[in-house]
């Protein structure tokens, strides 16, 4: 999935539209309506820092993400530390088609939720 298709599934999925907080169009953010908590950042990074090498730019997605599962994600090579974010919450998913859509779906859905308000309890 790329970054076009990442915003499109964004809007169609949850009824969101990118924002841009930083007054220029590269740096997208997604927030939920009701308590304006970020669940997704898309931005295009040199390579390097994600530690792939080289200064071509990427646009990657940073998705908070279950800190039980991240060692896990970034060891099949699914993820990378996030970059510019916490790294035990966060995660970098690249936007360039190398990454199974289901599992960026997953990685999206996870990030929603654990953003979202939380409930109260009915007793």
């Amino acid at each position: 999935m790329n970054r076009t298709a990442f915003d499109r599934y964004i809007a169609e999925s949850f009824g969101i539209e990118a924002q841009y907080p930083f007054g220029e169009t590269k740096t997208a953010v997604y927030r939920h309506p009701s308590n304006r908590k970020w669940f997704a950042i898309v931005m295009d990074i040199p390579k390097r820092y994600l530690g792939i090498g080289g200064e071509e730019r990427i646009d990657v997605v940073n998705l908070k993400c279950d800190p039980t599962i991240i060692p896990d994600l970034i060891a099949e090579g699914l993820v990378y530390p996030a970059y510019h974010m916490n790294k035990t919450h966060w995660i970098s998913v690249p936007l360039d088609g190398s990454r199974e859509e289901n599992t960026l779906k997953w990685l999206l859905d996870i990030s929603y939720r654990l953003t979202d308000s939380k409930r109260k309890k009915v007793k």
